[in-house]
């Protein structure tokens, strides 16, 4: 279905060819949309955050000196929407954002409008574009925009005027050809692109450029919903060559001066090539706990599931709730031990699907329809039941975003599929049948889009910053804790030791039930490793009270999300140093560095206990003169520990201790 070329290409006349002398990469499209940010000290056009990620993004801002917001900034609230956790303290969040949307002169989309993405997709995003998220699914390739998706911390450096330093990074050329068949979506080929390029790390940290004869025949539906799951990929960003298709979904949301034609010149080199024909995906499923575990639907078909959701900003697309609605179109979802619910991924698809029959006819069937909310997608909506199945048309499928706590006894298992085959196995009474099974019509999907429930509701109020207003404080939104700067010599005890291939943020902090106090640094960092080291906390606060540092090894941490909070927990616990053989993402990384922990590197095994103690004497000079590698001292002996590359600005980041700390220390120095 897909064939990588792990060489150099050129793209001639609308295809891949052999390299010449001429080959430019300089004539990519990233390229050109990164020299009109900066090249390689961006400045975003706007930013954008949930509200598990905004409070802190805002409280770091304000230690560090924020009087105002110089860039666009939407505040969005589709994850602690739904949460029951903790009183009040989700809508007071809520309450905050507002206040400070006004304060600062933010953008503020209330509770269950949109999930973050498809607003960003339908009011901010413009060809040529670059926004930065604090989600890792900040993807708008599909629209021509650059997404990035980064822990707040480079949130907040954009608030405060400060440039966002791009990697180094290779661009993959995507060539899309082909046509899919009937009953195949775009999660299938977004499965199957993860499969076929994440397990070998083919695209880590690399642009991914769509392009080539496949792409007109898909719509914009189809596009962003492969787009987004190349967050999945490892990838840092991605982009699609544009047309008179996108062009006319701009038009129809009132901006149609957001197009213009995108692809790439004659000459464009690229570092590799992904080749996806269309007409070659099938119904694929990812099974736990990767997006990246994919099969063939067919090869589990016949299996018995409990649940079906489709939903957020993979999912509750227009396209896909409409076909969906088409399979189902007659049928009945049963009324066993299956059920199927439904998340439109805003409130105007919400209103599309109504005016074009999708709801009734998923009302019909048994299925049950919710608001705009991403909590299947991170653990905090729909958990299913003990030793069960759950299809889900949504990003992830990590072990425990789904609700279950395998240490407590309990189980459950997250397969992701598309829409069309969840519809399918929903008309089959919960047994698992590929979308290509099911003999259906499929629907004509006409684009419609009202502005009215945005224009109602959307609080606006970029360029107009009211400083006497009040930012509204609840009982669950505490400050960060004072953090203390690089030590000149670093001595740090193990308190946790995990030696899986790859280690999530998931695990690090985890997502659903700990999500209402992410803006309440103490309490949230109580809950650091808990489901992968129960006894992290603990020995942490051990070392803490004695003055003493922690860190962790890992063999790779930091795959998935983009929450800050992954380093920040360690942080606040006392953690200065993470030892690893590689980092699963750039940003995890990035959130280490911009939370003082030293991202140190190990060249092979690492055996280690917890309750061993690691020294690296002369820590703060090693890091003051530029070194790239350090000596430590462990177990009686000196080892190498790498730390890759820093740029001058990260370097004194962790020589202060944290970047609010820098902010502190650079204008103290300005104020002499």
């Amino acid at each position: 279905m897909i064939k990588l070329t792990d060489k150099p290409v050129m793209w001639q006349k609308g295809a891949p060819t052999e390299p010449t002398p001429a080959g430019d990469t300089g004539k990519t499209m990233s390229a050109g949309v990164l020299a009109a940010h900066g090249g390689r000290q961006v400045r975003f056009d706007a930013l954008i955050s949930h509200d598990i990620t905004y409070v802190g993004v805002i409280q770091t801002a304000l230690a560090s000196g924020l009087e105002r917001f110089h860039i666009p900034y939407v505040l969005t609230n589709c994850h602690n929407s739904l949460c029951a956790v903790g009183g009040t303290i989700n809508a007071d969040d809520h309450v905050f954002g507002l206040s400070a949307a006004k304060k600062f002169g933010g953008e503020y989309v209330p509770a269950n409008m949109a999930v973050i993405h498809q607003y960003a997709r339908e009011a901010l995003a413009r060809c040529g574009g670059m926004i930065l998220g604090s989600d890792s699914h900040t993807r708008y390739g599909a629209l021509g925009t650059m997404g990035i998706g980064e822990g707040g911390p480079e949130l907040v450096k954009q608030l405060l005027g400060d440039p966002y330093e791009v990697p180094e990074h290779k661009v993959v050329l995507v060539y899309v050809t082909g046509k899919p068949r009937q009953g195949v979506g775009p999660h299938d080929a977004a499965l199957a692109l993860c499969g076929a390029v994440f397990p070998n790390g083919f695209v880590k940290n690399a642009v991914l450029e769509f392009a080539g004869p496949g792409i007109a025949g898909l719509s914009m539906d189809w596009r962003m919903g492969v787009d987004v799951m190349t967050t999945e990929t490892a990838c840092l960003s991605s982009l699609w060559q544009t047309d008179e298709k996108t062009q006319a979904w701009l038009a129809l949301r009132g901006r149609g001066e957001a197009y213009r034609s995108m692809a790439p010149a004659d000459g464009a080199l690229y570092d590799g090539m992904v080749e996806l024909d269309l007409s070659t995906i099938v119904p694929m499923a990812a099974m736990p706990f990767h997006p990246s575990k994919a099969v063939p639907v067919s090869e589990i078909a016949g299996r018995r599931a409990g649940q079906g959701i489709i939903a957020g900003c993979a999912g509750g697309l227009l396209e896909n709730i409409a076909e969906a609605a088409a399979i189902l179109k007659g049928r009945q979802t049963g009324n066993g031990y299956f059920d199927l619910s439904v998340y439109p991924a805003s409130v105007p698809v919400n209103m599309a699907a109504i005016q074009n029959g999708s709801v009734q006819r998923l009302l019909e069937a048994g299925a049950v329809l919710k608001p705009s909310f991403c909590g299947p997608c991170f653990g905090a909506g729909d958990v299913p039941a003990n030793d069960s199945v759950s299809l889900r048309h949504t990003t992830r499928n990590f072990p425990n975003r789904e609700g279950s706590q395998p240490g407590q006894g309990q189980r459950a298992e997250v397969i992701l599929m598309d829409a069309r085959s969840i519809a399918a196995t929903a008309a089959n009474g919960g047994i698992i049948t590929p979308a290509t099974e099911i003999d259906y019509e499929p629907p004509v999907v006409e684009d419609c889009y009202d502005p009215a429930p945005y224009a109602s509701r959307v609080y606006h109020g970029f360029g107009n910053p009211q400083p006497a207003e009040e930012l509204r404080y609840g009982p669950g939104i505490r400050p960060w804790p004072e953090i203390p700067p690089m030590p000149e010599d670093l001595e740090v005890t193990f308190t946790a030791v995990i030696q899986d291939p790859v280690t999530t943020t998931d695990e690090l902090i985890p997502s659903g039930e700990t999500s209402s106090y992410r803006s309440d640094p103490i309490k949230l960092a109580s809950f650091a490793l808990s489901r992968r080291v129960p006894e992290y906390v603990s020995r942490c606060q051990t070392l803490q009270a004695q003055g003493k540092a922690s860190a962790i090894y890992a063999v790779k941490p930091g795959d998935g999300s983009a929450r800050e909070q992954a380093a920040s927990c360690q942080r606040v616990l006392g953690g200065a140093a993470n030892v690893a053989q590689e980092y699963a993402t750039k940003r995890y990384r990035s959130n280490l560095i911009n939370w003082g922990i030293l991202p140190f590197l190990y060249d092979g095994p690492f055996e280690a206990e917890p309750g061993e103690v690691l020294t690296v004497p002369g820590i703060r000079e090693a890091i003051a003169s530029g070194a790239e590698q350090v000596t430590g001292l462990f177990r009686g002996r000196e080892i190498t520990l790498g730390l890759g590359t820093l740029s001058p600005k990260e370097r004194e980041i962790l020589l202060a201790g944290c970047l609010m700390n820098w902010y502190r220390l650079r204008k103290e120095a300005q104020n002499g």
